[in-house]
């Protein structure tokens, strides 16, 4: 059975007569790097808060390693890492980092390695270590924040929207980050708008809609289609040997000298059977793959079905 680093059944929240979370639930499995993705006002941030124990839930149950998230326990196991990031501004990056280590109850002798690889990993320019944090950038700001959470070795970084205002060099950096700490055992519960960023790193992720969760699963498996592409060498004979095969072209996914095509409903005999026939009329294979759908697709029909389901 997959251990849990989070567990969430049922979990209701009201700010008044606004209900942020109706009913959510979800699983995190340990090691996994999740995304939650959804809308503006999906409750995303809300959840985020009942993880942290800031929030506490009116209906429900969140549980994080098996434990409470208000157990101080459970706290020490988590670094995170905040959308809007507040250091204040007489602080260096450094000084910073050393009062996170302080509240994380790091041994004094390991602070200032430990401050060292943090931001080294994260990639803050070592010139700006010793400058006082209110002449940072959003994009140093985020990378200093990304190596408190850091601090410690985690078991849990809950990270929301860690790259925002990061430079597209700067987010392939942040994201080997993230892929180093899972692969190190941590578990990483991701929250961005940057669906591409998203579909970039995360194996697995959960839409909301209306504070429930109406989709949940591996990010692969969410984004397969039942669709082979099929191109074809331009040749005379192409056309003629794809309808033998019964594809249907595709200019979409013409590319020099090659023509698009593509076989709906294709199972792996399905498509035998077609390149077998396309082959046999005189067609010649370039290339065959399974297109899959962007994460952006997958969130649009989930929150469109859920809303075809509300009705």
């Amino acid at each position: 059975m997959t251990e849990l680093a989070i567990s969430a059944r049922d979990v209701c929240k009201r700010y008044g007569a606004t209900v942020a979370l109706d009913g959510l639930g979800l699983t995190v499995p340990r090691g996994s790097i999740f995304g939650l993705v959804g809308p503006n006002g999906a409750g995303k941030t809300t959840f985020i808060k009942t993880l942290l124990g800031v929030a506490r839930p009116d209906a429900g149950e969140v549980e994080v390693f098996g434990g409470a998230p208000e157990d101080v326990r459970v706290r020490a196991r988590i670094g995170y890492l905040p959308e809007n990031l507040q250091i204040p501004g007489h602080l260096d990056a450094v000084g910073f980092l050393r009062s996170v280590a302080r509240l994380r109850g790091l041994p004094a002798a390991e602070i200032g390695p430990a401050i060292d690889r943090s931001l080294r990993a994260t990639g803050l320019p070592q010139q700006a270590w010793r400058r006082p944090a209110g002449g940072y950038s959003k994009g140093m700001r985020q990378r200093a924040g990304l190596a408190a959470a850091l601090l410690g070795s985690p078991d849990l970084l809950v990270l929301d929207e860690p790259t925002d205002g990061i430079d597209p060099l700067g987010r392939a950096a942040i994201r080997e980050v993230v892929r180093d700490a899972a692969e190190a055992g941590a578990t990483v519960f991701l929250n961005s708008h940057l669906l591409a960023e998203t579909e970039q790193i995360c194996d697995r992720v959960a839409v909301m809609r209306s504070g429930k969760v109406v989709l949940e699963g591996a990010l692969d498996l969410l984004r397969a289609t039942d669709r082979v592409r099929i191109r074809l060498a331009a040749r005379p004979e192409a056309e003629a040997a794809a309808a033998a095969g019964g594809l249907r072209r595709d200019p979409d996914a013409d590319q020099p000298d090659v023509l698009g095509f593509t076989l709906d409903e294709a199972s792996a005999e399905a498509t035998s059977a077609a390149l077998a026939q396309v082959l046999a009329a005189g067609g010649l294979v370039v290339e065959v793959g399974r297109p899959m759908r962007t994460l952006e697709d997958v969130m649009r029909f989930a929150i469109d079905d859920a809303e075809r389901g509300a009705r």
